[in-house]
């Protein structure tokens, strides 16, 4: 299989458009447009019934002692963990695109619906819900399920770029087996033995501009 993307090339930096936040002089951060990028995929096996799309960070801090603290760094030999960006399942084969905006453009305060995907371009496809779920559960403004897509926002003060993976899987089942409201680990689970093909891009992003300028 392949996949590519028009937004960014795979090991670039993927452009403020498409992240949750961006450098901000003043504050650190300010949020940003949060578009979906453009992806497309092609070559898929036959024997392909749906599609599946996830995006992950695996470079988020394990703990959270010194994220976006004044005068501290997130230090890079710090263990790191997964935070799912988007969970997108039961992609029809015909479908071979996503456009830039498609399924986010803006930030949705406490989050966009789903599973279902109202007014969906891919009929029958599904949302899970990405890890912003997790990270807003105790803000009173921002709590909720945020379903789809919501893009990069590292910490400002991470010593390390995170990488977001892109990787779009080729399946042998028309609907993937997770129900209601399932989170991209679920879905990632849920993809072991139906996987007959993936293909994948990385894009670099930090919010630190020490290392943006670097």
């Amino acid at each position: 299989m392949k996949l590519w993307s028009d937004s960014f090339k795979d090991g670039d930096a993927i452009p403020a458009e498409f992240a949750f936040g961006s450098i901000d002089p003043a504050q650190h951060v300010a949020l940003s447009a949060n578009k979906n990028p453009h992806l497309a995929w092609s070559d898929w096996p036959a024997g392909t019934k749906s599609l599946a799309l996830i995006c992950h960070d695996p470079d988020v801090p394990s703990r959270g002692d010194d994220v976006n603290q004044e005068g501290k760094t997130v230090p890079a030999d710090l263990p790191r963990v997964d935070f799912y960006h988007w969970a997108l399942i039961d992609i029809q084969p015909l479908t071979n695109s996503i456009e830039v905006g498609e399924f986010s453009s803006g930030i949705t305060a406490r989050g966009k619906s789903g599973p279902e995907i109202i007014g969906s371009p891919i009929p029958a496809a599904r949302h899970g819900k990405n890890d912003y779920t997790g990270w807003f559960a105790n803000d009173p403004d921002m709590a909720g399920n945020y379903f789809g897509y919501d893009g990069p926002c590292p910490p400002w003060n991470d010593a390390i770029p995170h990488r977001y993976v892109f990787t779009v899987y080729a399946l042998d089942v028309e609907r993937l087996p997770v129900e209601g409201d399932f989170s991209g680990a679920d879905a990632r689970a849920a993809l072991q033995g139906h996987v007959l093909d993936q293909a994948q891009i990385t894009g670099i992003y930090t919010l630190n501009p020490a290392l943006a300028a670097a």
